[in-house]
């Protein structure tokens, strides 16, 4: 045998310990979560639980970092040019993993490939909500209230780009109501102007809102998802409030830089899958009315599942976009 042909045949078994190595050791120090949005919101709250149990699996501590700005560009921009060893993820939202590439077009500052998937962690819908001195206690009586006010009322959202608000985009599609965006820098802060009618209607994850409605300090009018939510049960679904194949669900889960290497994005995707059925995280996402990825036969997340059902969601919220013009000049 020649000694090309054997070099040939020897390429592929001296491949396999460097695709091997990657994961050898890993991780051997602290791990990093970047946090597109502000403190306090549904992003934040699932990405904080998230970073516990991975720290547990992982043997490392898992810090996280809040970096909002620009509808979540902003940390999704320094995740996608970090380097690329695993450990600096982003938590990642249908915002930052779907809508926003629609919405900011040439403005994005990051592709879909500068980012690899790694899991997803959970799914949950929004609630549309307005404050209690707001003369108005359902979605009819609302879109009512928005045709006869001079200039429409305005909404307040977590940002641009945000599911809350291309649901609420979808939201004046469907019912032709006179309405405006009032975008701010995460969900804390709308929900903070709402509580004070400083903007008429709120659209928000359920668990950022969740306390608020349940204390009195918002009226929750309706739900976005498929079926009622087990944390509201008395609130309707948008489709029983008379908008037809209304549904919409926000989701959340891990990505890393493209160029990781692959193992260890399977080992990262393994831990995040873990950590989506682990009991506690989902105890603690279902009393938030969250529930399980659902992306794999068994009802969990893998890399290649996570990355099919984000190229889906792009497609479905693209074309939401085109058809309200909801674009950042």
């Amino acid at each position: 045998m020649s000694a090309g042909r054997r070099a040939l045949l020897a390429a592929p078994l001296l491949a396999l310990p460097a695709a091997a190595r990657a994961e050898e050791g890993f991780p051997s120090r602290p791990l990093r979560i970047v946090i597109p949005f502000t403190p306090a919101g549904t992003t934040d709250l699932t990405g904080r639980l998230a970073a516990e149990r991975l720290a547990a699996r992982l043997g490392q501590p898992v810090v996280v970092e809040n970096r909002p700005g620009a509808g979540g560009n902003v940390g999704g921009e320094a995740v996608a040019r970090a380097e690329p060893d695993g450990y600096t993820l982003l938590l990642t939202t249908i915002g930052t993993g779907a809508i926003n590439f629609a919405v900011y077009g040439d403005k994005m500052p990051y592709r879909p490939g500068d980012l690899a998937a790694v899991g997803l962690l959970t799914r949950v819908p929004n609630v549309l909500m307005v404050p209690p001195s707001l003369p108005v206690q359902s979605v009819a009586d609302l879109v009512a209230l928005a045709r006869q006010r001079q200039g429409g009322l305005n909404y307040g959202t977590a940002g641009i780009g945000s599911s809350p608000h291309i649901c609420m985009e979808l939201f004046g599609i469907e019912t032709r109501a006179p309405l405006t965006h009032v975008p701010y820098r995460g969900s804390a802060p709308m929900l903070t102007e709402l509580m004070a009618g400083r903007v008429e209607a709120g659209m928000d994850n359920i668990p950022s809102a969740l306390a608020f409605v349940r204390d009195g300090k918002l009226r929750a009018l309706a739900t976005t998802g498929a079926a009622r939510s087990a944390v509201l049960p008395e609130v309707p679904m948008m489709q029983e409030a008379g908008i037809a194949g209304f549904e919409a669900t926000a989701w959340f889960g891990l990505l890393a830089p493209a160029a990781t290497p692959r193992p260890i994005l399977e080992r990262l995707g393994r831990e995040v899958d873990a950590v989506a059925r682990d009991p506690a995280f989902r105890a603690r996402m279902a009393e938030l009315g969250a529930d399980l990825p659902k992306l794999t036969p068994d009802g969990g997340s893998s890399p290649e599942a996570f990355e099919g059902f984000m190229a889906a969601e792009r497609v479905k919220w693209a074309e939401v976009v085109r058809r309200s013009g909801a674009r950042v000049e």
